[in-house]
């Protein structure tokens, strides 16, 4: 789904707060990103935010936070959006929903980019996720076949495909259950060391 679609989703939960509230429905940005200053991923998303008639400063105020890319930071940017008493949170990754999810379980959530919100405890189903979270779903296990598919199609002669896996992400587990011609070979990447030993034993094989 495009942003601009989850922004209008959001719309809907932010419309009857601004209808309800003297002061500005106020909007909670989290993300584990680095550089709140180059917004490359948000931009569409407040872009139709202004389209449907909701900008920042006259009509809703919007709260960011970022991680710098440290997680352990996030219960603290949390803690600190409950402290401002957000409306809502909009929250990018699996470990910002988390977080958020822990500390704010009546605040509505939106998911921008959770694989599998179901295996991860944010949801009950997809169907009706219940609780206070809702948003988007990136989990396509179907894709890794096609994708294979059209790899063979590119490369004919192609018979060994190397894939690599984190176990602990519901993409790659999601998968390493699918089955496909040529079917990869799965290697379990779990730190940076696993990464390099795994490249060298892939760059010594003929």
């Amino acid at each position: 789904m495009h942003l601009g679609t989850l922004a209008f989703c959001l719309v809907l939960v932010v419309a009857p707060l601004a209808a309800e509230a003297q002061n500005l429905p106020r909007i909670g940005l989290l993300s584990i990103g680095a550089d709140p200053s180059r917004p490359v991923a948000w931009s569409p998303f407040l872009e139709r935010l202004r389209e449907l008639g909701y900008v920042e400063g006259e009509n809703i105020t919007i709260e960011r936070r970022f991680a710098a890319g440290r997680r352990e930071r996030l219960d603290e940017l949390v803690a600190d959006l409950a402290h401002l008493r957000v409306d809502i949170i909009v929250a990018t990754g699996v470990p910002e929903n988390l977080a958020a999810k822990r500390a704010m379980p009546t605040t509505p959530i939106v998911m921008m980019v959770v694989p599998d919100p179901v295996g991860e405890g944010l949801v009950a189903s997809l169907a009706r996720p219940g609780g206070n979270v809702t948003g988007l779903s990136t989990l396509a296990p179907e894709l890794y076949a096609k994708r294979l598919e059209l790899l063979k199609e590119a490369i004919p002669a192609v018979t060994r495909v190397g894939l690599l896996s984190n176990p602990a992400n519901a993409h790659s587990a999601a998968a390493s259950r699918e089955r496909s011609r040529p079917q990869p070979e799965y290697w379990a990447c779990k730190s940076t060391a696993w990464l390099c030993a795994i490249l060298r034993t892939w760059t010594g094989r003929s």
